[in-house]
């Protein structure tokens, strides 16, 4: 937006030829200056428009750590939670977070 990098994020195929119709979404991201205008809403929805129709994916699956509010973010957007790692992220000596992860049928 106006010559700075809004967001990002990294969409990927998975590697092996068992989960090679699935795709993971990682480092989502949006600048902190442009957080609450729709970006990260606008940048999932053409990650998961490219997912199905340019890599002809079926699944989207992320991983994402608990405490921030992400997973209600991801659950507007139409994700699962399938499953947590309890305290699997150490934030800081003392502050262990659940990473959560998460699928989208496509």
């Amino acid at each position: 937006m106006d010559g700075t990098l809004a967001g990002w994020l990294l969409l990927r195929r998975e590697a092996h030829p068992l989960a090679a119709h699935c795709g993971v979404l990682n480092h989502v991201q949006t600048h902190v200056h442009f957080r609450g205008r729709g970006i990260g809403a606008a940048m999932m929805r053409h990650a998961q428009g490219v997912a199905r129709d340019e890599m002809g994916l079926e699944r989207l699956q992320l991983a994402v750590r608990s405490g921030l509010g992400l997973e209600e973010f991801y659950r507007k957007a139409g994700w699962a939670e399938v499953g947590r790692w309890p305290g699997a992220l150490r934030v800081a000596h003392g502050d262990d977070r659940d990473e959560i992860l998460m699928s989208l049928a496509l």
